[in-house]
């Protein structure tokens, strides 16, 4: 398989330029250039098989530059007995035809380790395809992208790891997690502002061509682990595709049966993933997009106006805290009938002026319905599923949750619907003790009193973080940035 660029500045390239590169030359995000397509047959076939059988099926067509062997030591080497709970991701019922994929069972708790604890192996072959030396990996963070990236590439043998976050947008839990972080090859700096400068800052330093030469001149290659990376969007495919294997069976849906994806998002990467599902040919009846109070994504889904010059805000949900969307592009890309020119121009517009109009070609993009929650009505969410369903859920599920019932109210759909739980609910303990007890502990405290109030085990992650040490610290400004990281690294400007 072959990846072009959405805004078509380069001819195809190889899976493993792809990835060493995470960013086209032109600005653009890659995309395969062909979608592997897989019958009905072809998903029978998955019911019943261990995650990593499936995710070998799925992955070995944007994988043909390797051999079926060495997809498999990567897939097994990610999904290992010890890094994940017995299943990568249960599927929970939690009531009639409403399901909990629960993605936080690995590592550091949060839905990007299930492609965050693939890259590195990934990496690692594509720069062996390359013949390149080492690997500095940056990524932006709004709260689980930075930790879940440390943690799969801690001490992975020719990467380096530069991970920033914003200063004041990220809970204590998640802040933590990452200012102790193990590894001599990994380091992390808050930045004054939000997300979105930090993916900014990420995305002008893959795209500046002085900096890339100092780091190659010094023997490493520049890449990202955001998830404008296509190594980090291939491996969140295959969650959508065990799902619907395992509700099948179950004896729930039959194959071919429509089933409905509930995604809190706000880079718009794990929603993305399901629309290359749906490509690839599974049985997806809608996307369902749940964003905050941050509701640039509901805005545009619901008039055709992309929208990133408006106030932002720090809310319950703080990994959906953005307003720049970047995987929207490849969405648009694909929707348009992979127009590169009305996406550049659209890319070019985000740039100049924060905002573009896509006019009547919303018209093709109906597949994906979108709804949001503020923080009184996530908090209203949260209660009620614990008191209904006993169910403990994080804020961004919860979120998630309540779109949900949006789009069952308002769009008539009684379909088999499955939320994406993204986040163990311990993440963040002293918000969720505040809203279920109305009592405010420090998080540390919150937690343990969270799980033994609702008898819940405290998982080893948060439990460990008050003992560990703090090894990472400092904030910095924007155009800090590049000196800081190039300090870190030795490299002189």
């Amino acid at each position: 398989m072959r990846f072009i660029s959405t805004r078509a500045g380069r001819q195809p390239i190889t899976l493993s330029q792809a990835v060493v590169q995470g960013l086209a030359a032109d600005g653009g995000l890659f995309v395969p250039e062909q979608i592997p397509h897989y019958t009905l047959e072809d998903i029978r076939a998955m019911v019943g098989l261990p995650y990593a059988d499936v995710a070998c099926r799925l992955l070995e067509p944007w994988m043909d530059e390797f051999c079926p062997d060495e997809v498999r030591a990567m897939v097994d080497a990610a999904y290992r007995p010890g890094r994940f709970e017995d299943d990568v991701a249960p599927l929970e019922r939690v009531d009639a035809g409403t399901y909990l994929l629960e993605l936080f069972h690995g590592p550091t708790l949060a839905f990007k380790d299930v492609a965050l604890q693939f890259l590195p192996h990934l990496m690692v072959a594509c720069l062996k395809k390359q013949g390149a030396g080492g690997a500095l990996v940056i990524a932006a963070t709004s709260g689980d992208t930075g930790k879940a990236a440390m943690e799969g590439f801690c001490d992975v043998a020719g990467t380096r790891v530069f991970v920033l976050y914003p200063d004041a947008g990220v809970s204590p839990s998640q802040r933590r997690q990452m200012v102790t972080q193990r590894g001599d090859n990994v380091a992390v700096t808050a930045i004054q502002g939000n997300f979105d400068d930090a993916q900014s800052a990420i995305k002008r330093l893959l795209a500046d061509e002085g900096f890339k030469a100092r780091m190659q001149q010094a023997g490493w290659r520049t890449t990202s682990a955001n998830s404008i990376n296509i190594g980090r969007l291939m491996p969140q495919v295959v969650y959508y595709f065990y799902a619907y294997a395992n509700l099948a069976a179950r004896g729930d849906i039959a194959i071919g049966d429509q089933v409905d994806f509930v995604v809190p998002t706000g880079n718009f990467g794990n929603i993305l993933a399901g629309e290359y599902a749906r490509r690839m040919g599974l049985p997806v009846g809608r996307l369902v997009c749940a964003s905050n109070a941050n509701r640039v994504l509901t805005d545009f889904f619901q008039k055709g106006r992309y929208n990133a010059a408006r106030p932002f805000y720090k809310t319950l949900s703080p990994s959906m805290d953005i307003l720049v969307s970047s995987n929207l592009e490849r969405y648009l890309f694909e929707s348009t009938g992979r127009d590169a020119g009305r996406v550049r121009d659209w890319m070019e517009g985000l740039a100049r002026d924060r905002r573009y109009d896509i006019g009547d070609a919303l018209a093709g993009m109906q597949r994906i319905w979108a709804g949001s929650a503020d923080d009184e009505q996530t908090a209203q969410t949260i209660r009620q599923v614990w008191q209904q369903n006993a169910r403990l859920i994080d804020p961004h599920t919860a979120v998630a949750m309540h779109v949900l019932g949006q789009y069952r109210q308002e769009g008539g759909v009684q379909r088999p619907a499955v939320v994406l739980s993204t986040a163990s609910p311990f993440k963040f303990s002293a918000a969720l003790y505040d809203i279920l007890f109305g009592k405010q502990l420090e998080e540390g405290a919150a937690a343990r009193e969270l799980a033994l109030r609702c008898r819940l085990p405290l998982p080893g992650p948060i439990a460990e973080l008050e003992r560990l040490p703090v090894r990472h610290g400092g904030v910095c400004r924007v155009e800090q940035v590049a000196p800081v990281l190039e300090a870190w690294m030795g490299v002189g400007a």
